[in-house]
């Protein structure tokens, strides 16, 4: 039987974090609606796995997917709340 890595909300992976999370711990969910998901999720295993040339070249691939679209307003309430969560992340690690 061969074992399914991809999770869902129905249907949890084993490495489904969510019961594991602390009462305070602040988390950021990447939907599959985004259309940057993908790529930042296979960034984040390639340095993870210090994979520093295939990090390299995902994050080149992800800069040109974004290069011809307008950025947001950098005061958009949801990149702020974005901002403030990775602040909240390193905090929350901080004083553990």
């Amino acid at each position: 039987m061969s074992q399914s890595f991809t999770g869902s909300k129905a249907n949890p992976s084993q490495y489904d974090c969510y019961d594991d999370l602390s009462e305070d711990e602040p988390y950021f969910v990447l939907r599959a609606d985004d259309p940057l998901s993908s790529a930042l999720l296979e960034l984040h295993a390639y340095i993870g796995a210090g994979q520093s040339g295939a990090a390299h070249n995902k994050l080149a691939e992800i800069m040109s997917m974004t290069a011809d679209k307008p950025p947001r307003p950098s005061d958009s309430p949801k990149y702020r709340e974005t901002f403030a969560i990775s602040l909240a992340m390193e905090q929350w690690r901080d004083a553990k």
